[in-house]
C-alpha cells in the first residue's frame, strides 16, 4: 500500500450516513460486502450495505463511492434502490468477520477478530482489507482480558480460499486476476450449468464486462438464467451499445420487460440505439463518450480522461459541444485529441484547441464507410452527429472490429503457441 492511502476501521463506518454529491442523505451504512480471494491475497471490498429511509437495505458498489471517512460516505449519486441479496461468494464484514475465532500464522495462537481495517488501492477505487485488530485468548469482544494488537492481514489465517478449489467461489476469485475477455473465454468452455453458476456469482459490473466479451448465444443463455431484476441491473452496467445488441437477440416480450425494469435514463439510451440498423454508425456507437462544454479547460478534460472505467478508445479524445452535455447534446463543435491535451497548459480552454476540420459521421453511415473513415484518419474513435448538429455518440474501433471479425473469432486460442498473448 502506498503511504497516505485512506485506511478506515469498519467499526467506525457502522451506522454512518451516506450522502450523494449534493449533500442529500441516501441512508446509513449497515455492513460491508467482501470477497475472499485465492493465493493469500487480502479480501476485496465489493461494496456497502446501506439502509435507506424506507428501512430497505440496498447494495452500494465501491465503484460508486467517491469518499470514505469515519464520519460519512460520499457516493457518485447513482444508487440502485433494489433490495440487497447476499450471494454465496460474498461475506459480510461486520456480520461474519468480527468476533470470529482465527489463528495467527506465526504462532498458531487462537485470537478473536475485534475490528477490521480497509484501505484503498493507490490510484484506484478498489478497496481491500488491510489489517485486523485482534485479542489474544478466548472470549468475544465483550471480554476485556487478553492482549490486543493490530496485525497485517497476512498474519491471520482463515480469510483466504484454497488455491486449487473448484467451487464457484474459488473460480470467481481466480477470475478476478483475469481480463474480462479471458474470463469470457474460460466461461465459454465451462459446462452450461457451471457457466451459469459462476456467472451468477460475479458482481454486476464484472458480469457486465464479461458478457460484452461473450458470444451472443452465451450472453442470451446467462441473461435468461438470472432473476429479471438482476438481469436489468447487469444490462444497466453494460455499455449501452452492448446492452442494445444483447436485447435485440431476445424475444420482443422479454426485451420490453427488461427495458421496463431498467432505470429510465439507461433504458432510453438503449432504446435510442436499438432504433438504428445494426451495421451502421448509429447502431455501433456508444452514447457515453467524454463530452465537455466550450468553457471547460484542459485540466477538466484530463480529469475526465483519467477515469479508470473508460476504455482506451473513449479516453483518446473528448468532444466539445454546447449544452446539454449529455447525448444527444447541443451543437457539436469539434474534437480535442488526447495528445493535444498533453501539449497545452492546464488552464487552456478546450474551445480554443478544438479540431473542427474532421467531418463527423451521420448515424446511417454503413459499416464499411465507418471502417474506412477510422483507417483514413488514423482514429480509434469517431463522433456520430445528426442532421441538427447534435452529438449522438461515438463509434470506437473495438466495436467496429467486433462486426468485422468472423462469428467464431472468440474461439481463437490467444495463449497457445504462436497465438496472441494478452498483456497483464
Amino acid at each position: 500500500m502506498a503511504a497516505g492511502a485512506p485506511r478506515v476501521f469498519v467499526s467506525h463506518l457502522s451506522g454512518v450516513p451516506v450522502f450523494d454529491p449534493n449533500g442529500d442523505q441516501v441512508g446509513r451504512v449497515r455492513d460491508l460486502v467482501a470477497m475472499l480471494r485465492v493465493g493469500g491475497r487480502p479480501p476485496r471490498i465489493l461494496g456497502l450495505v446501506v439502509e435507506v429511509v424506507s428501512r430497505r437495505r440496498i447494495f452500494l458498489p465501491m465503484t460508486r463511492v467517491t469518499g470514505v471517512e469515519s464520519g460519512q460516505v460520499i457516493t457518485t449519486g447513482v444508487v440502485n434502490m433494489r433490495r440487497f441479496e447476499q450471494r454465496p461468494t460474498e461475506r459480510l464484514v461486520l456480520g461474519e468477520f468480527l468476533d470470529r475465532r482465527v489463528r495467527l500464522v506465526e504462532s498458531d495462537e487462537e485470537v478473536t477478530v475485534l475490528d477490521v481495517a480497509i484501505q484503498q488501492l493507490p490510484a484506484r477505487r478498489d478497496w481491500e482489507i488491510d489489517k485486523y485488530f485482534v485479542r489474544k485468548g478466548r472470549g468475544g469482544a465483550l471480554r476485556r482480558k487478553g492482549e490486543t494488537l493490530t496485525v497485517e492481514w497476512s498474519a491471520v489465517s482463515g480469510f483466504s480460499l484454497e488455491e486449487h478449489g473448484q467451487g464457484a467461489e474459488n473460480l470467481v476469485a481466480t477470475f478476478e486476476r483475469l481480463r474480462p475477455a479471458d474470463v469470457a473465454n474460460a466461461l465459454h468452455h465451462l459446462s452450461p450449468k457451471r457457466r451459469v453458476e459462476v456467472a451468477a456469482a460475479l458482481d454486476d459490473d464484472r458480469l457486465a464486462d464479461v458478457l460484452e466479451e461473450l458470444p451472443e448465444d452465451d450472453q442470451v443463455e446467462i441473461l435468461g438464467k438470472l432473476k429479471e431484476e438482476r438481469a436489468a441491473d447487469v444490462l444497466e452496467a453494460m455499455d449501452p451499445d452492448d446492452a442494445a445488441d444483447l436485447l435485440s437477440e431476445l424475444p420482443e416480450e422479454d426485451k420490453e420487460r427488461l427495458l421496463t425494469l431498467m432505470r429510465p435514463d439507461d433504458a432510453a439510451d438503449v432504446r435510442r440505439l436499438m432504433a438504428y440498423e445494426e451495421r451502421t454508425a448509429g447502431g455501433l456507437m456508444t452514447t457515453e463518450p467524454i463530452v465537455l462544454r466550450p468553457d471547460a479547460t484542459v485540466a477538466d478534460a484530463l480529469a475526465r480522461v483519467r477515469q479508470s472505467d473508460l476504455s482506451p478508445a473513449l479516453a483518446a479524445q473528448v468532444y466539445v459541444c454546447r449544452s446539454p452535455d449529455e447525448t444527444p447534446t447541443g451543437k457539436y463543435l469539434g474534437t480535442v485529441h488526447f495528445q493535444r491535451l498533453l501539449r497545452d497548459p492546464p488552464f487552456t480552454l478546450v474551445s480554443s484547441i478544438v479540431d473542427s476540420d474532421l467531418v463527423p459521421l451521420p448515424p446511417d453511415t454503413p459499416l464499411p464507410t465507418v471502417t474506412s473513415y477510422l483507417a483514413a484518419y488514423n482514429l480509434v474513435s469517431a463522433p456520430v452527429v445528426d442532421e441538427s448538429g447534435s452529438l449522438l455518440g461515438a463509434v470506437t474501433v473495438d466495436d467496429v472490429l467486433d462486426h468485422l471479425l468472423p462469428d467464431d473469432w472468440r474461439e481463437t486460442d490467444f495463449h497457445g503457441e504462436g497465438g496472441i498473448r494478452h498483456g497483464r
